[in-house]
């Protein structure tokens, strides 16, 4: 199997193709990078910045650079010696225009007759036959319909005529409401999809519409353009998006281990604290979320938590925010909302002779799931999670204490569909509840608010640290490591500056304080969200944080929402962030914040970047972040940048120019591009792992770790808790020992053997990667 030595994700789309990626090889090979990592290529929705709702997986997406792209965005990373990783969506597909999606169309147009009405996970039954859509702004739109072109047409929307279901050539001499009735398919209100909707989707996203490729003949063809990529050596490895929603992961890696000739593949798997992948995954591990929150964690000030937690409580009224009770209710809000379909659909399979019904069925199984400490279990592996889950929810809801026991048994019997479909469904609600409403309510420091992060956790000593190191070393040494991605809430810079607020509490409520007197937000929660984002951000545009406050007070869904938002806040909401621009008050004290926290967190960004670029794993590089980038939830985590820019900084670098300051950019590109090229063309300086502990004063505030297996290895130093070092004076006394000679890779100069000062390593920069001296 070939392995990648890092990483680069390029976001493929309209505007930078297939081809485009091909011209990026060569500065991505001068980067240091070992692989790029393309985002999902197949044919997608038309319009689609992301390609996560395919259309068509017999096609490289046209739009996207075509087969042709592809082919040349693998020769041209051939022939600089470097591999291709691909992301693929297995579990659902596009269906938001009928029309580009073969498949579906085919559906529609021939129901459970069609050669694809085993590829969707509808029931049937549920919807008379029919699967049900909900498109319509009210079920009354009926009379909006009409015949046109041998389609049935609803304003844009275009759907497939069953032969045979109306008048051919004559769109006169049928009524479309009666031509409607007669397809085998049901067009509905929107607003029912929460609870009458019979086929499975992406979460809550009605346009994506869930897959069987737990079928062979389905796995077949929803793969057989990905295959080809293997036999003509396009590509090298796979990152499986969202494997949590299949019916058998297990089985369905083992048949893409095998069909892919035992090529390198990654999960997006969320794995929660002390969650370990099932062993029987053949898979090299993650695509790095768990290793994101380790390295954040031990850049944050834990004397921070109580200050922050006592900001926190005065901002809800004098009420301590309680997570676990927090999350239960969101997750109840999804199960009884947006999910609800989803819930009534496992409650319709409970036997009949369990003496439920439906409703009370559904009730316990959202308990359960709301009880859940995971995403879900792979039955036999998570058989005791379940079954404490269980037990939770009846401690929550005594009175569930029979419909639980009557349940548990049908849950853990994973080869009946309710067991099955269980497993499917808890990781639905765990993203929707915890990831996508309670990270927007929990908010007392937004950096802990991360996907695939526990927020209780406040922070990570560097001896803890070590040990997750360690074990990563042991376990997962080929799983991968990121800091920023598509998904992530915020990026890692925007992360790495929110973090001071933890080493300046006291500030931080001030100026809170001052900004919600100038700018009053009639949530305080959501205030102090909005302004960690803003701070973390600045400078930003107004639309994009305009758009990010929109977001994160619809999801959060205290003070509005996204079905029935509420006009009132939204307009004082938008004023809020209208006032970082336009009062010149707000945007003194804004500035006077950034000024604060800026130094301290290029120090986080600079020493969380070179610790994921060296800890163990293969890491890799989010497109862009390179340079500074402080970005929010996405889609502002995928605007446009330079490419141009970078590489015209780097051949600076390479010239011999070195960057103004550690808060220049530039900073951040050399510590990048040094690091990974030593891991690209030094693999045997990081074999191992061993803690490095250094004596004297501020010996706390050094992370340092040595990534040599028995023998010198690569060394990587970072300043840790920038403010407090500074306030004890500094450095100081305290001092590492080198067993041998050892020059940093970012400045040149060498030091040791023997006991050398910690300031003098890090004189120049927060950061050093030290590596025997030839």
């Amino acid at each position: 199997m070939r392995t990648p030595a890092s990483t680069y994700r390029l976001q493929i789309r309209s505007g930078f193709t297939l081809q485009d990626a091909a011209d990026m090889v060569p500065y991505l090979k001068s980067l240091g990078v070992d692989w790029i990592y393309l985002s999902p290529i197949l044919t997608a929705e038309q319009g689609s910045d992301h390609g996560y709702d395919v259309t068509d997986p017999a096609v490289v997406d046209p739009d996207r650079g075509g087969a042709e792209g592809l082919i040349a965005a693998s020769r041209a990373a051939r022939e600089a010696g470097m591999g291709v990783l691909v992301d693929i969506v297995p579990n659902h597909v596009g269906v938001a225009t009928p029309a580009q999606n073969p498949w579906w169309w085919s559906l529609l147009k021939e129901g459970q007759q069609s050669r694809y009405a085993q590829a969707f996970d509808v029931d049937w039954d549920f919807g008379g036959g029919r699967i049900r859509i909900p498109v319509l702004g009210d079920d009354s739109d009926l009379d909006a319909l009409e015949i046109r072109d041998g389609e049935l047409r609803y304003y844009d929307h275009r759907f497939p005529l069953a032969e045979g279901s109306y008048t051919a050539g004559d769109s006169t001499a049928d009524d479309p409401r009666e031509v409607h009735d007669r397809q085998h398919y049901e067009l509905i209100g929107w607003r029912r999809a929460d609870n009458e909707l019979n086929y499975r989707r992406f979460f809550a996203v009605n346009s994506l519409a869930g897959i069987r490729v737990e079928i062979p003949e389905v796995f077949d063809e929803a793969h057989e353009e990905i295959v080809r990529w293997f036999r003509e050596g396009l590509v090298d490895g796979l990152r499986i998006d969202h494997p949590d929603g299949l019916a058998d992961p297990e089985g369905y890696l083992r048949r893409l281990r095998k069909v892919t000739g035992g090529s390198y593949l990654l999960i997006e798997k969320i794995l929660e604290p002390g969650e370990t992948l099932p062993p029987s995954f053949e898979c090299e591990g993650t695509t790095g979320y768990d290793a994101l929150a380790d390295v954040d964690r031990v850049f944050i000030d834990a004397a921070g938590q109580g200050p922050l937690d006592a900001l926190d409580t005065e901002l809800r009224g004098g009420q301590a925010a309680d997570y676990e009770e927090m999350i239960r209710g969101t997750k109840r809000r999804i199960t009884d909302g947006i999910l609800h379909s989803e819930m009534l659909r496992l409650a319709r399979l409970v036997p009949a002779g369990a003496g439920l019904s439906v409703e009370a069925a559904a009730d316990a199984l959202s308990e359960i799931i709301a009880a859940f400490p995971v995403y879900r279990s792979y039955l036999p592996t998570g058989a005791e999670v379940l079954k404490e889950a269980c037990e939770l929810a009846v401690r929550r809801r005594p009175e569930l204490d029979t419909a639980v026991g009557v349940l548990l048994p049908l849950l853990l019997d994973a080869e009946e569909e309710l067991g099955r479909r269980f497993q499917q469904t808890s990781g639905m609600v765990m993203a929707k509840g915890v990831e996508d409403t309670a990270f927007f309510r929990y908010t007392r420091l937004g950096t802990l608010t991360e996907v695939g992060a526990d927020p209780t956790e406040f922070a990570v000593a560097p001896e803890e640290f070590h040990v997750r190191m360690a074990r990563r070393q042991a376990e997962l040494p080929l799983s991968m490591t990121t800091l920023s991605t598509h998904d992530t809430k915020r990026s890692e810079d925007t992360r790495a500056r929110i973090s001071v607020l933890a080493e300046l509490a006291s500030e931080w409520k001030a100026s809170l304080t001052r900004l919600q007197q100038l700018a009053p937000l009639p949530d305080g929660p959501l205030a102090n969200l909005l302004w960690q984002a803003i701070a973390g951000a600045w400078p930003a545009d107004r639309d994009r944080l305009q758009s990010y406050a929109q977001k994160a007070a619809r999801e959060a869904g205290n003070s509005t929402n996204w079905t029935d938002p509420d006009a009132g806040f939204e307009e004082k909401l938008t004023a809020v962030v209208d006032a970082a621009f336009d009062n010149a008050e707000v945007r003194a004290e804004l500035e006077k914040l950034v000024a604060q926290l800026d130094p301290y967190g290029a120090a986080n960004a600079l020493g969380a970047k070179l610790v994921q670029l060296t800890m163990p794993g293969v890491p890799d590089v989010y497109q862009g972040t390179e340079f500074w980038d402080r970005s929010l939830t996405d889609p502002d985590n995928r605007r446009p940048f330079s490419f141009d820019a970078r590489k015209r900084a780097l051949a600076a670098l390479d010239a011999g120019e070195r960057p103004a300051s550690f808060l220049d950019e530039t900073a951040k590109l050399l510590v990048t591009s040094r690091a990974l090229r030593l891991r690209r063309d030094r693999p045997e300086l990081f074999t191992g792992y061993t803690p490095v502990t250094a004596s004297g004063p501020a010996a706390g505030h050094l992370l340092a770790f040595n990534r040599g297996g028995g023998s010198a290895g690569a060394l990587t130093l970072a300043t840790r808790l920038p403010r407090g070092l500074e306030q004890k004076g500094g450095w100081q006394d305290t001092a590492i020992r080198l067993d041998t000679a050892m020059t940093d890779e970012l400045t040149g100069r060498s030091f040791g053997p023997g006991e050398v000062q910690v300031g003098q390593i890090l004189a120049t920069y927060p950061v050093a990667l030290l590596v025997p001296t030839a």
